[in-house]
């Protein structure tokens, strides 16, 4: 599919842009199916790396059995390749490139997970810049979010997804007063449409949200609503290290391990993507993570 050139306008004022169509229909029936399997893993303990309720951020524990998200969905140990077919696809490819304004060449493999619904417990995450500490200053924040140019987040929905809250262009914006107010605390929004500025994201199946991660931003999950979100990211090198605490934060080291390479598709666009990611492991000492829980 040929991606609308005015993405990255929208993308660049915004902090967010919607697209249509990135998960052929070829290809859909293989990844639902892959998404049930790993899901179905998850939920019946068998895989191990999961985002728990009652864990908004990592590092995830397992205290709690309920679960709203697989992570790691590319490891060679769930054996599923429709996700690194996906992942390193024509279609979502050229849309990661045009909003990055990178080459393939410059591209890096990151996160690649799976957003579901919890099944016991309804949960939410408050609001939150991913990579940009709640209590961070108006200077902190303002230097902060001038570095965060070099990757691009994304949610695709294989089922209607209204998970998604946001405030448009605080990707470019230090919080008000009101908005720190209300995203100092560590605790979830009762109703995030109190925030001054949010809007919801209603995802139909298919479409794709891509957004500045350090947008403003939460979520809320419902127990009662079926999920199954496509949820990962994509950086450009030109960045240097500035993404390697949000990025390896989720433990990556099964990531240098020879299956997983064999494991990619045929394509030497994946391989240069996993050599750029190894690269920025290699250069970067002990990362912490970025948020609390």
């Amino acid at each position: 599919m040929a991606v609308d050139n005015s993405i990255k306008a929208t993308y660049d004022e915004q902090g967010f842009v919607v697209v249509p169509g990135l998960i052929p229909e070829e290809d859909w029936e293989e990844l639902e199916a892959a998404c049930q399997r790993v899901i179905r893993k998850t939920r019946e303990g068998d895989w191990p790396h999961r985002r728990t309720v009652g864990k908004q951020f990592p590092p995830f524990d397992i205290d709690n059995p309920d679960s709203w998200g697989v992570q790691h969905v590319m490891h060679p140990q769930l054996n599923e390749p429709a996700f690194g077919k996906w992942y390193t696809s024509q279609a979502l490819l050229s849309a990661v490139k045009q909003l990055l304004g990178c080459s393939d060449e410059e591209l890096q493999l990151e996160l690649f997970n799976l957003l579901i619904n919890p099944l016991d417990h309804d949960f939410a995450l408050r609001w939150h810049r991913d990579d940009v500490g709640e209590k961070a200053t108006e200077e902190e924040e303002r230097s902060a979010l001038q570095l965060w140019h070099h990757g691009v987040q994304w949610n695709a929905a294989l089922y209607t997804d209204s998970c998604l809250f946001i405030i448009p262009r605080s990707h470019k914006n230090v919080r008000t007063p009101e908005q720190r107010q209300l995203s100092e605390t560590l605790e979830p929004p009762k109703n995030p449409m109190d925030m001054p500025g949010a809007i919801q994201l209603t995802l139909q199946p298919g479409e794709t949200v891509f957004y500045n991660s350090n947008i403003l931003h939460c979520a809320t999950y419902s127990s009662k609503t079926p999920r199954a979100t496509l949820h990962g990211c994509i950086g450009d090198i030109r960045g240097g290290s500035t993404r390697a605490r949000n990025v390896l934060q989720h433990g990556l080291d099964w990531m240098k391990v020879d299956d997983f390479r064999s494991s990619l598709p045929e394509d030497w666009r994946a391989r240069k993507m996993l050599d750029n990611l190894l690269i920025m492991q290699r250069n970067s000492g002990p990362v912490g993570y970025s948020l609390q829980n």
